[in-house]
This record gives structure tokens, sequence and C-alpha cells, in this order.
């Protein structure tokens, strides 16, 4: 039987993912109402395909928030949310907090696996810990990405396991739950696993900040972005898969986090990580993308504007609004009349009274002077532009991400601005 310590973003997903292999599982969380919810089958997120998958399989799953359920367990995973404060700072007290305690429960011979990333160093640490009360301690490189957790849970690239001996074979219970999942299986020591999901982050930074500085770049030339990333998926030293969509920065909280941790690692060992910077800075510069073209287009040029924003949440199929660069538009704009609409994402209540909810996407253009879609929801790419056209009182769209197809908004009228596509001009 597989555990699962906490019932976080990561742990629901991981949990119902593991009952889809065919696993028993059962799933501890500390908060009883949140187990009673999800015994009644209601989830408290959104992740496209999570609640068919729960539907199937939650037979196969014990909730409960008594911590003494998981004695039954052969494996047992540490999946608390990581908590950070406004600088992007980790506090791991709550991991390590829920590790002693699982620790103490657990049967003899039980090994435990701390999914919730950590920093280098953390499950060395806690190690003599686990060894003292007879279980085996080992770190896993979690593989959540908002918006797409169901299928990288249930059909992930690689499993990255960290432990205290790279030549000893796995537990044969953890062996056989992760080869259940069918993908190559990588086991380093503690301190690389640790710093392999930080190095992955710390990479897609670099692909995310090229991208939009050379996109900006497009933009004051005349070049378009979108007709140089094909090409560049066809060199093979980059790849089909690189990142290369242009966006607002960097959003969520895991790469702002990584930033720090490598920055403030870079300082103990004295390696330079000045690019870090860089990067870190060049992401609030582009989150600001969308309100520099606004002001320049709309705000200086009309009395008491009214602005309507689709999306809040920091990317699609999520409702997580962490380091959204929407949540940040809206900190700019609290002198302007705002109507925002979200599928899935809310405010918290009271933070933006400036801001009014809107029922729909057109509802959200009604009698606005400018449009901002800040989400890349794939229900924005469907709407109606005629119905967009009549609803605007003024001509402005903001698409940074390419949502709307630029040459029927034009057709329509539309003053239209996107990411990465410089207007042409004639000499």
């Amino acid at each position: 039987m597989i555990g699962f310590a906490g019932l976080s973003h990561l742990g629901i997903v991981s949990s119902i993912a593991a009952a889809a292999q065919g696993f028993d599982v059962v799933g501890f969380d500390e908060n009883p109402q949140l187990c009673d919810d999800l015994v009644r089958g209601q989830l408290p997120l959104h992740e496209p395909g999570l609640k068919e998958l729960s539907e199937t399989h939650r037979p196969q799953i014990i909730f409960s928030a008594e911590l003494s359920t998981l004695n039954r367990c052969d494996v047992i995973f540490i999946s608390v949310d990581v908590p950070t404060d406004a600088g992007d700072h980790s506090n791991l007290s709550p991991i390590s907090g829920l590790l002693d305690r699982v620790i103490t429960v657990a049967k003899p011979g039980t090994t435990i696996v701390v999914l919730s990333q950590v920093q280098p160093g953390f499950t060395r640490n806690a190690q003599v810990r686990a060894e003292r009360n007879g279980v085996q301690l080992y770190y896993q490189v979690e593989t959540l990405i908002f918006g797409r957790a169901v299928d990288q849970a249930v059909h992930p690239e690689r499993f990255i396991v960290g432990c205290a001996d790279p030549t000893t074979p796995l537990p044969s219970a953890f062996q056989r739950f992760l080869e259940a999942f069918d993908c190559p299986i990588l086991v380093m020591r503690y301190e690389s696993a640790e710093l392999c999901k930080i190095s992955i982050n710390t990479f897609l930074v670099a692909q995310v900040s090229t991208t939009n500085m050379l996109a900006e770049i497009c933009e004051g030339i005349g070049a378009e972005w979108r007709e140089i990333a094909p090409a560049l998926c066809l060199d093979r030293r980059i790849g089909p898969y690189a990142y290369l969509k242009a966006g607002l920065g960097l959003g969520g909280g895991n790469l702002q986090r990584d930033m720090v941790t490598v920055t403030h690692l870079a300082s103990e060992v004295g390696a330079d990580a000045s690019v870090i910077q860089t990067w870190a800075a060049g992401s609030l510069y582009r989150r600001e993308w969308a309100l520099r073209v606004l002001h320049r287009e709309v705000l200086t040029r009309c009395d008491q504007p009214a602005i309507g924003i689709w999306g809040l949440a920091y990317k699609e199929h999520t409702q997580s609004t962490r380091n959204s660069p929407a949540v940040h538009l809206l900190e700019k704009l609290t002198s302007f009349d705002v109507a925002a609409y979200d599928p899935a994402a809310v405010l918290p209540d009271g933070a933006f009274p400036h801001v009014h909810r809107s029922s729909s996407p057109l509802d959200a253009c009604q009698d606005r002077d400018a449009l901002v879609v800040m989400t890349a929801w794939p229900e924005f790419s469907d709407i109606d532009l005629s119905a967009l056209s009549k609803s605007l009182r003024g001509r402005v769209v903001i698409d940074p991400l390419g949502l709307i197809a630029s040459d029927r908004a034009r057709a329509e009228g539309l003053r239209y601005f996107r990411i990465g596509t410089g207007r042409l001009t004639t000499c």
C-alpha cells in the first residue's frame, strides 16, 4: 500500500495517479474537512482530467485525518506544499515537522520518500532521524506542472531519486511502484537529486528569459517571433521541446523560489550567480509588458478609462494566482475601473475593490476602452470577435500570448497588440 502525507495539490494528484496504476492508496492530511470532501469526491483544485480519474479510482483510496492510518503503508510520500515568503524564500519547517510525525507511526522497514521540493542538504540531515526509527529515507524530484498535473503524474518523463548511497538497490516496494509507470529511473545521491530539480528550473528560466528578450527585439524591428521559433526547434542543440513561447516573465512560484535558492547557494560556495539576478530582473520587466502597452495606447489617451481583463490565473488550466502577471497588473490599476473574468481563478475577498468580477468573457468587455488577455485559457481563442468588437467601447485588444487571431481581430476594426510581433514600416 502507498501512502501520501499531505493532501496538497501535489499530494492529491499524486495519490490519484498512484491509484490509477493499480495501487491501494492512503491519503493523509491533518485537515479533517479536506479529507471528508475528498471522500465525497469534492476536489479543492482544478486540473484537466482529475475529476474523471478520481471518480474511476476513488474506491482504491482511503482519505483520512488519522496519522496512524499510514502505518499500513510500505511506501509513504511526504507531499505537502512548501510555503514561501514575499521574497520567495522557502520555509521547510512544515515538511520537517510532518516528516518527524510520519517517522514515528511508520512500521519498521517502511520507505519514506520526501516528494516536496527541499533545498540541498535537507534529506541527508533528516536521514539520521529516519534510521533511528528503523525506516529508510529517500528524496524524489516532484514533476508537478500546474494545468498539466494529471498527464505528468500518470505519464512521467522520468523519476529522479535521491538516496544516501546510489550503489545500493532501492527497496523492493519502492522499486515496484516506480517501475509501474514505465519510465526511466535515475538514482543519485541526495544532494544531486535536490539540486537536480533546481537545475531543471534554472535551464527553463534561461529559455524563458532569452525568448522574451528576443521577442521584444522583434517588436522593435518588424520581425515575428512565431516565425523564428520553429527554426530554433529544428536545431538539434536546442530541440523540438524547447520552451520558446514569448510571455510575461516567470509565472507561478517555483521558478522564482529556485532563482533565490541558486543565488544563496552560489553565495555560500563563492560562485558567480549574476546571470540569475539578471534573469530575475528581466522577468519583472517582462511582467509589465501589457501595462506599458495599455499605458501608451489607452491610459494616457482616455478620460476615466475602463479596462476589461481576461484571465487571473498565472497560466491556463489552474486556479492558482501566485505570482500571476494578471494580479500584478491589477495592482498597478487601482485607480481605474476594471472588470475581470477567469473560468477558475478567484481573487481574495476584499483584495481588489476596484475590480468587478464578470460572469463571462463578453461581460468583462462591455463598454470597456480596452481588453487585456492575461491568461491563455483555450476558450478565449473561440470568442466571437464580432460580438467582442460590439461589446468594446474602445478598439484596443492587448493579447500578449496571442490567443486571438490577429488578422481576424484587425478585420473587425480592432487595434491588436501581441508580444513578439513587430509593426512593419515602409521606407
